[in-house]
């Protein structure tokens, strides 16, 4: 074969190969999140003498990283607004529902591939349930939320992943009415996600 045929030839199987690559995937922490969560909560405090569970269920938003840091090792700590929509299903008390509106930071330690990460945070808000006056119960409809959460998340596929984590969340009325029971409930959530 020809020098000059041999570079055509090999210059073209180059170039097809660069042109059918796929570009690399953005890593998660680069760009915003939405993540639908579920699982369940029982309670576990002393406050009330309902046996409470709840099935949350949580669509959220992560911000691309504010803040973040490459670790020895190529690994990466990631810091993320996190917004969510709650909506609880209640069990064995005397309310049925609670919709609300929570609000924290999501601290994130990533592997090197971007693949899997650790994740927690801390935050509350506020929202409404459907009290009854009994007592033992939630004392007024206004309730306030607070909740810690920690978890792994693993990337799937481009721009999916699915995560599973433990949950501890509080409802209350913040001593607005008394007596003020609420509500501590710990569980497991189980969630997808897509980033955008």
């Amino acid at each position: 074969m020809h020098h000059p045929l041999k570079h055509v030839l090999l210059g073209s199987i180059l170039s097809i190969a660069a042109c059918g690559a796929e570009p690399a995937p953005a890593r998660p922490w680069a760009s915003g999140a939405l993540n639908i969560e579920s699982g369940l909560l029982w309670e576990i405090g002393t406050g009330t003498p309902f046996a409470y569970l709840l099935a949350p269920t949580q669509l959220t938003w992560r911000s691309k990283e504010f803040w973040g840091r490459e670790l020895p090792g190529g690994s990466r700590i990631v810091l993320r607004h996190r917004l969510t929509l709650l909506a609880d299903l209640i069990r064995n008390g005397p309310e049925s529902h609670y919709v609300g509106f929570s609000g924290s930071p999501s601290l994130e330690l990533w592997n090197r591939s971007g693949t899997w990460s650790l994740f927690t945070g801390a935050g509350g808000g506020f929202g409404v349930t459907d009290s009854r006056g009994i007592k033992g119960g939630l004392g007024q409809d206004f309730t306030l939320n607070w909740f810690i959460r920690g978890g792994i998340e693993h990337v799937i596929a481009r721009n999916r992943s699915v995560s599973a984590g433990i949950m501890y969340q509080h409802m209350s009325n913040g001593g607005m009415t008394k007596p003020n029971p609420g509500i501590d409930a710990l569980g497991f959530t189980l969630g997808y996600g897509w980033t955008y």
